[in-house]
């Protein structure tokens, strides 16, 4: 039996105001690669309170139609308890990161990330300013 390996890594992540999405399908591909791991899981983390982490078509339709309903589920300009104690403008992004979730975990088989053929890992700004993101990543299995 091969002993696992643990292999750590990040990508930071440059985002406009939110939501800003934006591909990191490549970044977690090279640090994959790196890794030298063929069999496992990898787990991506978005550090930050309103930043999230999630997998969806990157096509220009689909991550309109993402924004929009971010949008709709916490919208910017309502009134939120968070906006009474620290008055920054931003009590929606909170929200919204929660309910997207900071991180997300994806199979690796063959030394390559396990998805759909037209499944991209994206990575989401929702304050209300830009920000660059630390994605921490981990990734955990065997060697080819």
């Amino acid at each position: 039996m091969q002993a696992a390996s643990v292999f750590v890594g990040s990508v930071q992540v440059s985002l406009k105001t939110g939501p800003d999405i934006r591909d990191i399908t490549m970044e977690l591909d090279r640090l994959l690669g790196e890794s030298k791991i063929a069999e496992g899981t990898l787990t991506a983390t978005a550090v930050g309170s309103t930043g999230s982490i999630t997998s969806i078509e990157f096509e220009p339709g689909v991550i309109e139609d993402l924004k929009k309903a971010i949008n709709r589920l916490a919208p910017p300009g309502e009134e939120y308890a968070h906006e009474k104690a620290w008055h920054d403008g931003n009590g929606h992004s909170h929200v919204q990161a929660a309910l997207l979730g900071p991180s997300i975990a994806v199979p690796v088989r063959g030394g390559r990330l396990r998805l759909g053929t037209w499944q991209q890992i994206v990575a989401v700004n929702h304050d209300n300013r830009p920000r660059t993101r630390a994605i921490e990543v981990t990734i955990l299995g065997t060697a080819g």
